[in-house]
């Protein structure tokens, strides 16, 4: 029996691309082995794969510490075979080959986005993920994306309808929008983006598919029809994916965000007065080249008067090949991180106000999975493996079900509910 496992590392892009390669595998005849953990050393199979990232530094250091103890299996006699690709090969792969002479096959990235997946192998059956897009138009100063994935590449929107059919019919409930930057969807192909109408026609081609979360939009690109689209669908959900980065002007013009601070004020103005019920997630970066205390002090500031109901911060990461990497007054590391560690804890006590509000409240929840004797759920303002989750007891329920639970208690991130 030929037999593969797979490790999957970064963002749910990555997750896609490995559910294809995973579809190719079984399609030769190889069987799939699940894997504990992506650095199980219990792991017996032919073949090992890595899907690996290399978006920022600590990305990087996982991912080759991955590599390293997938190279211990190997001398070990556990896996006859490793192959390692992704978006750090395509960055790196002469260093990586030379690093680790035992990896037999390296190859760089491709755009995965004309295939169906297929039956979900990586994720519970009841998510499925749906790539509108890859590669990037913006040209953010500090991201590596550009150089790793190049442009835009948009699918066209009958393969896209297709492939969200395929998902309906097979059992997926949730379905989750991603592109690198969802909202520049056609741009490269008409000089606009309809995303709006994109998304309108895939609720059109599916029935039973009950949630639909657009995830990766960029404020520059988010049009008054997509807003009034989300608003008025009931099956998409209320939950806005916008990381703004940052919220000094001068600070988003060396980004190269394309957006100022007046209109990321008045972009979340209009969707929290369009959508009442709207749960708005954001990233930020700390420590940018350049960055003052006064500035960085503005972007705390607004991140407490705005109130984000989720929020990511990530210390600034240098990347060869990027503007942002030559940009004189690189801030210190631990100025870096002293600002991030500032902005988790204001929105550890954010978090835990605005989830407070929830106790009392009886909410939809999607049922992911059991943990010993309490299930683990969502609402439709958490995405899986990201935000946070339901818990609560009862019998009988199944896993991919929708549930109604009246919340009875809080936590900085979670739920509990009966």
């Amino acid at each position: 029996m030929k037999t593969f496992a797979i490790v999957s590392l970064g963002c749910f892009r990555n997750t896609y691309d490995s559910q294809v390669v995973v579809k190719r595998f079984l399609n030769q005849g190889y069987t799939l082995l699940p894997l504990a953990s992506p650095n199980d050393q219990a792991i017996r199979c032919e073949t090992l794969l890595i899907n690996t990232c290399g978006f920022i530094d600590k990305a990087k250091k996982e991912t080759i510490q991955y590599i390293r103890d997938a190279v211990t299996l190997k001398k070990k006699g556990r896996i006859k075979k490793l192959i390692v690709f992704g978006c750090l090969v395509q960055r790196y792969r002469k260093e990586l080959a030379r690093s680790f002479p035992e990896v037999d096959q390296w190859q760089g990235i491709e755009h995965i986005i004309s295939m169906q997946p297929g039956k979900n192998t990586l994720l519970p059956r009841h998510i499925g993920f749906l790539k509108i897009c890859d590669g990037c138009i913006n040209r953010c100063s500090y991201c590596a994306i550009p150089l790793i994935k190049g442009g835009l590449v948009s699918r066209s929107a009958e393969e896209i309808i297709k492939e969200a059919k395929y998902l309906d019919k097979n059992g997926v409930q949730e379905l989750y929008i991603i592109g690198q930057d969802t909202t520049s969807w056609g741009i490269d192909v008409t000089g606009r983006s309809n995303l709006a109408q994109l998304l309108r026609n895939i609720i059109k081609g599916t029935k039973h598919i009950r949630w639909i979360r657009l995830l990766y939009t960029h404020p520059r690109h988010f049009t008054p029809a997509l807003l009034d689209v989300i608003a008025q669908e009931e099956r998409i959900c209320k939950y806005i994916d916008l990381p703004i980065q940052h919220i000094n002007d001068r600070i988003l013009k060396l980004m190269a965000r394309g957006v100022t601070k007046k209109e990321i004020i008045s972009l979340i103005t209009n969707i929290r007065k369009s959508i009442r019920s709207c749960c708005l997630r954001t990233s930020v970066i700390t420590g940018f080249p350049t960055e003052s205390k006064a500035e960085f002090q503005e972007l705390l500031s607004f991140i407490k008067a705005t109130q984000f109901d989720r929020l990511g911060a990530f210390m600034y990461s240098r990347e060869e090949g990027t503007p942002a990497y030559t940009f004189k007054s690189q801030v210190h590391s631990k100025t870096k991180e002293s600002r991030y560690r500032e902005i988790m804890r204001a929105q550890q006590e954010i978090s835990a106000k605005l989830q407070r509000g929830y106790v009392g409240r009886t909410l939809p929840v999607l049922v992911d999975e059991k943990e010993g004797t309490v299930y683990v759920a969502r609402t439709q303002y958490d995405a899986y493996d990201v935000d946070g989750v339901v818990y609560f007891n009862r019998k009988n329920v199944k896993i991919g079900k929708f549930y109604t639970a009246r919340i009875t208690d809080a936590y900085e991130y979670d739920l509990v509910g009966v």
